[in-house]
């Protein structure tokens, strides 16, 4: 079976470095990826996928990646089953990064929140393919 995801977009907010039990690495964070087709409006609408970097590879994350940093992250995608407040069954998605690469350019108004996100432009000619 192949389970493989690229993304490409850009970080919502600084990544958040944490440590297990076991004193492993972990760090995670949100990537706002552009829809290739317009909604009804003319605008790119974009998804927030949750992104989970473990080991090293948070540690470097954390170091080098910040909010509104254009990059590629390369993983497997995976579900985790999970009980809210009210007894309710939910089911979060999140890409587990086997890797980071920057892609670009930094944003130019750094957004503040998501919302931020939903005008991002259709060509990001700072983009090297």
């Amino acid at each position: 079976m192949l389970n493989k995801i690229i993304l490409q977009g850009r970080l919502t907010g600084d990544l958040e470095l944490r440590h297990t039990q076991s004193n492993t690495p972990v760090a995670g964070g949100t990537l706002a990826v552009q829809r290739s087709r317009k909604d009804a409006d003319g605008q790119h609408p974009s998804d927030f996928v949750d992104i989970v970097l473990w080991g090293k590879l948070a540690e470097h994350a954390n170091t080098w990646f910040h909010k509104g940093d254009m990059c590629i992250v390369s993983g497997r995608l995976e579900s985790r089953g999970w009980q809210d407040k009210n007894g309710n069954k939910r089911r979060s998605w999140e890409v587990q990064a086997e890797s980071i690469d920057f892609c670009g350019g930094k944003s130019e108004g750094k957004p503040k929140q998501e919302s931020d996100f939903a005008d991002m432009p259709e060509d990001d000619s700072d983009v090297p393919f």
